[in-house]
């Protein structure tokens, strides 16, 4: 564990501020809409890169790998986006880690799934018994549908509903379904355990399953607090323990094998006030906690949550809609979400009805999707978000398939642009080239796949990734947020796909 707690808890904090930064366009999603879309069939014709002539560049392009100076492996991939010609390769069949670029691939996975304008639905309902005199003589269930951008503000707003009318008591259950998706306590068990990005998933998720842990110094004393914060309300959770103890290795330690999630921090870490998110494994616990304070905060009395499998139908009563499905995509690729990409990737896998209790083989199901309807052969993602470390793909296969997307017209308009940036890293106005494209970084690999369209020039699809899989594997590397070298490593891998975006686009013009 790192001993750079300002580090640590600068790097989770930023995290936790760009999903709020999606929040407000989420939360004002009306509260009804139109029903999804039809699904609609996307089957593009399949072309095969590794059939086609490569155009040899003048030049060296071994000089450019060379100036990286990166160590590991690179393997690199650009096309004419209009004819599938290879514009240049290098090492284009080798397997490395795709990190969030698999994000591309899963976009397309869930809009091929469940339509453009899929909404995912939060109910409370009923599950007997029904409401007299402000009194639920009966159960009342919040039921999830797998929304993966579900917020407090969300869930103020279905009990604001169920204010108005007019429940004031409970005397039956308070049931929470999360059933609608498989529950998952890791996306990859390998991370960090105070890693934000890597929290649980459910068919009921809140806040990014994430939790806000924030403190306070007085008097050289620390006072902690947990909370699911909005941009309107702090409700406190209950379900979740944070304790500073006097320490100062392991940073935090986690345990969920009671009744309650039980964090804690070292004292030494503490040394000023400060606040992170941290991950949550009990999302259904988590969210039906919230909406129990955010109830009673509004003068209705309800009994403790509780976690079921086998909640009854009954009457809808309050219900979100989520923003539709393009939106939710759109914010993934921009933040780069994880919970969002595994829960979009289950809801693809699952609806057509399968049965799926991890994230592997709704992982399969994607890959065999993308070598049958994009000609993309030898993908093999474990999961839907590519934070597993065991996830490969080539940047041959990745080019494929991003040759492929973007004759459907869809990818494209959701990915973002991509700044391209001077030496000193700031970003270039106006630049001739215009690029679309998926970062992905984790410890000592950085991908990058996407569009560049050179201003009067031809368009161009490209992959790259490069990758130390070695040092990542490095003993007691694994167990840290951010391994030394890796933000230099990572800035040289960046530099040199800035200098291939530009040596490609000059071979087009």
């Amino acid at each position: 564990m790192s001993t750079d707690h300002s580090v640590l808890n600068r790097r989770n904090l930023l995290a936790g501020l760009a999903a709020s930064v999606a929040l407000p366009a989420f939360a004002r999603a009306p509260a009804r809409s139109p029903f999804p879309h039809a699904n609609p069939r996307l089957v593009a014709a399949p072309v095969d890169i590794s059939a086609l002539p490569i155009r040899r560049p003048a030049g060296g392009l071994s000089e450019f790998l060379a100036r990286a100076n990166l160590s590991g492996e690179t393997g690199v991939v650009a096309l004419d986006a209009e004819t599938g010609e290879v514009i240049e390769e290098h090492r284009g069949n080798l397997l490395l880690p795709p990190a969030s670029t698999a994000k591309a691939v899963t976009a397309m996975y869930a809009v091929q799934a469940l339509g453009l304008e899929y909404r995912f639905v939060t109910r409370v309902l009923i599950g007997r018994g029904q409401i007299e005199d402000g009194t639920l003589r009966g159960d009342l269930v919040l039921k999830g549908g797998g929304d993966p951008v579900l917020q407090t503000a969300d869930l103020a707003a279905l009990a604001d509903a169920l204010i108005a009318q007019g429940l004031r008591r409970v005397e039956g259950r308070f049931l929470v379904d999360g059933t609608a998706l498989p529950t998952i306590t890791h996306i990859d068990r390998t991370q960090p355990v105070e890693a934000g990005y890597n929290p649980s998933l459910s068919g009921i998720n809140l806040n990014f399953n994430r939790v806000h842990f924030g403190w306070d110094v007085q008097g050289g004393r620390a006072s902690v607090m947990m909370d699911a914060r909005s941009n309107r309300e702090v409700p406190e959770v209950s379900v979740i323990d944070m304790q500073a103890v006097s320490r100062n290795l392991p940073v935090y330690t986690h345990d969920f094998s009671g009744a309650r999630e039980r964090w804690t921090v070292a004292g030494s870490a503490l040394r000023r006030a400060g606040s992170r998110w941290l991950p949550v494994r009990r999302p259904q616990a988590y969210a039906g906690d919230v909406l129990r304070v955010l109830l009673q905060a509004r003068g209705c009395r309800l009994p403790e949550a509780e976690v079921t499998r086998s909640a009854q139908g009954g009457a809808v009563i309050a219900e979100h809609r989520s923003p539709p499905l393009t939106t939710i995509l759109r914010g993934m690729l921009r933040y780069s979400t994880n919970l969002t990409a595994e829960c979009v990737g289950l809801a693809a896998s699952t609806s057509g009805g399968q049965q799926l209790r991890a994230l592997a083989p709704s992982a399969r199901m994607m890959n065999q999707w993308a070598a049958r309807a994009h000609g993309a052969r030898g993908v093999d993602f474990l999961d839907h978000s590519g934070l597993g470390a065991g996830s490969r793909i080539s940047t041959q296969a990745m080019a494929q398939f991003m040759l492929s997307a973007r004759r459907e017209g869809i990818l494209p308009d959701l990915l973002r642009e991509h700044p391209m940036r001077d030496a000193q890293g700031q970003q270039i106005r106006n630049h001739p080239v215009e690029v679309l494209a998926k970062t992905g970084t984790i410890n000592f690999v950085s991908a990058l796949t996407g569009y560049a369209q050179p201003r009067g020039g031809r368009p161009i699809v490209f992959s790259i990734i490069s990758a130390d899989l070695s040092r990542r594997r490095a003993p007691g590397e694994t167990s840290l947020e951010q391994p030394a070298g890796t933000r230099a490593w990572t800035r040289r891998a960046r530099v040199l796909q800035q200098d291939l975006i530009e040596r490609w686009t000059q071979l087009q013009g």
